[in-house]
């Protein structure tokens, strides 16, 4: 089964800043399409960012647009969210999550599409 596994979660400080990493392991992660949900605590799980393969394509929730940065590093087959700006609002568990292999942009970041998640890392914006 094709794993990610998330890291980089942490405590920061209202305006602050985390970068998230996904990484695979036994597979070319540049294939397939990454999406970073969270879930805040009495929340639905929503769609935060999404990168298709090859980095065609990025897009963001209006929540975080400005802020975030997702992105891909082949040679560490790893993808990450660098999250600037930091509000207490983002704070969630964040996870990172397989899609379709090829090019898929996340539309509507539909999660029954994400085929793997990983274990999900907490960040915690204080004010």
């Amino acid at each position: 089964q094709l794993q990610v596994v998330e890291s980089g979660g942490g405590l920061v400080q209202s305006g602050g800043s985390l970068r998230l990493s996904c990484k695979a392991s036994g597979f070319t992660l540049d294939y397939y399409a990454i999406g970073w949900f969270r879930q805040a605590p009495g929340k639905e799980r929503e769609g935060v960012s999404c990168i298709s393969s090859g980095s065609r394509t990025t897009n963001y929730a209006d929540s975080v647009k400005g802020r975030f940065t997702i992105s891909r590093d082949n040679a560490r087959n790893t993808v990450y969210l660098q999250m600037n700006s930091l509000k207490p609002e983002d704070t969630a568990i964040y996870y990172c999550a397989l899609g379709p292999r090829g090019y898929y942009s996340c539309p509507g970041y539909r999660q029954t599409d994400f085929a793997s998640w990983g274990q999900g890392t907490q960040v915690t914006v204080s004010s």
